[in-house]
């Protein structure tokens, strides 16, 4: 019997649970043909029981609620039609469901699919937590490796350096006497020699 209730696959099941108003829910029709009942039978034996489930355990589903299934998944399509909203379950009605099935496939299944809700909240715990990583990685790198800018004098000299070697033979000859004539000044300084440079640009 064990062998028989674990083909219902985790990946089965995942496929089956929504997010409908920020919770990760299942709806009546997919819950009865896990637990291979009638949907009626299901809904009939929760409103036997209408105690135990309080709506954060189940709640109906609005008709643009209904409306958006029966567009987006195939399985919905006798939706169509139907003045009935179905009920969607949380994973506490989930758990509350094997005890008012009274049925042997019900626990077993309800295992399986508790194991899975459990499933997804450790995956969006971790993809939560990686994404905090990353992002604390990217704050410190950025401060780490912030490029400084570098003074405008700084780059005029290095655009003068780059093309002085450029100059052919009578320019050398040029620039050297200029220079020459520059340190032969009385008031020959730093923004003197500049000045040659940027000439010779």
């Amino acid at each position: 019997m064990t062998k028989e209730y674990s083909l219902v696959l985790f990946e089965d099941i995942e496929q089956k649970i929504f997010l409908i108003r920020g919770q990760r829910v299942m709806i009546d029709r997919d819950m009865a043909d896990l637990y291979q009942v009638e949907t009626k039978q299901l809904n009939r034996q929760v409103k036997r029981n209408r105690e135990r489930f309080p709506a954060e355990f189940m709640f109906q589903l609005t008709t643009e609620e209904k409306e958006q299934l029966v567009t987006n998944w195939h399985r919905f399509k006798s939706l169509k039609h139907s003045t009935t909203r179905p009920y969607a379950f949380t994973e506490h009605g989930v758990a509350m469901l094997s005890s008012v099935l009274n049925n042997e496939r019900a626990i077993h299944v309800n295992i399986q699919i508790i194991k899975t809700f459990i499933r997804l909240r450790e995956i969006a715990s971790t993809s939560r937590e990686l994404s905090r990583k990353l992002k604390e990685l990217e704050l410190k790198y950025d401060a780490q490796f912030r490029l400084e800018p570098i003074p405008k004098t700084t780059l005029a000299l290095e655009r003068v350096s780059r093309k002085v070697p450029l100059l052919d033979s009578a320019r050398r000859r040029d620039s050297d006497s200029g220079t020459a004539k520059c340190a032969k000044t009385k008031d020959f300084n730093k923004e003197s020699f500049l000045c040659c440079l940027c000439a010779l640009a």
